[in-house]
C-alpha cells in the first residue's frame, strides 16, 4: 500500500518522503526514501522529516511490541522455559498527531480483525489525525484492498476496493480534497 500511496502522491506533484522498514519492495523513482531497522528510528526519522512537511499518512506500523532486553549473546538452551516479557513500542504516528502545526495533517491506517469500523474511530481520535484508513489483514501481501476512509465524527467518506493502485488514487484524491486543496 505504501508504494502505491507514493506512486499516486507523486502523480499528483506531490513531493514525497518515505521513511520505510526493511521490506521487499521498490519505492518508485521520485521519492526520497529514508532507510529505518527499529521502531525509536523510525519515530526520530519521522519526527525530523514531518517539521518540514505539510502532512503524513501512516500507511504501514512498524511492530507494537520489542523485547524488554535483548541479549548480546546467543542464549543457549537450558532444557527449561524461556520467558519473554515485551514493552510497548513508540506509536509513530500519535506522536506525530500529537506534534502537528495548525497548517499540517495527519492521516493514519488501522488494520485491524474486529470491530474494523469501532476501533479505527478510536484510534483517530487517539492518535490526532485527521483522517483514519481502516482496513483488515486481507491487505497485507495482496495486490487488492478494501478501506473506508472516515472523519473525525465517524463519518464514512469512502469506501474503496480494488487494486492497491486503485484504493492510493482514490484515497489521494479524498485526502488531497479535504485536507490539502481544499
Amino acid at each position: 500500500m505504501g508504494v502505491a500511496l507514493t506512486e499516486a502522491a507523486l502523480e499528483l506533484g506531490h513531493q514525497v518522503t518515505v521513511i520505510s522498514g526493511p521490506v521487499v519492495v521498490d519505492y518508485p523513482e521520485g521519492a526520497t526514501v529514508v532507510p529505518v531497522i527499529t521502531t525509536n528510528e523510525m519515530l526520530q526519522a519521522a519526527k525530523s522529516k514531518f517539521r518540514q512537511c505539510d502532512g503524513v499518512i501512516g500507511a504501514a506500523a512498524p511492530c507494537d511490541y520489542m523485547p524488554y532486553t535483548v541479549r548480546a549473546q546467543k542464549i543457549s538452551k537450558t532444557g527449561q522455559p524461556l520467558m519473554i516479557e515485551l514493552i510497548e513500542t513508540p506509536d509513530v504516528v500519535a506522536s506525530l498527531g500529537q506534534c502537528k502545526r495548525d497548517d499540517q495533517w495527519v492521516v493514519g491506517f488501522a488494520l485491524e480483525t474486529e470491530d474494523q469500523r469501532f476501533r479505527a474511530i478510536v484510534k483517530l481520535e487517539r492518535k490526532h489525525c485527521d483522517l483514519m484508513v481502516s482496513n483488515g489483514p486481507s491487505a497485507i501481501d495482496a495486490a487488492t484492498n478494501d478501506v473506508e476512509l472516515l472523519s473525525p465524527a465517524g463519518d464514512v467518506l469512502a469506501s474503496i476496493q480494488g487494486s492497491k493502485a486503485h484504493v492510493a488514487n482514490k484515497l489521494l484524491a479524498e485526502i488531497d480534497a479535504r485536507l490539502i486543496s481544499g
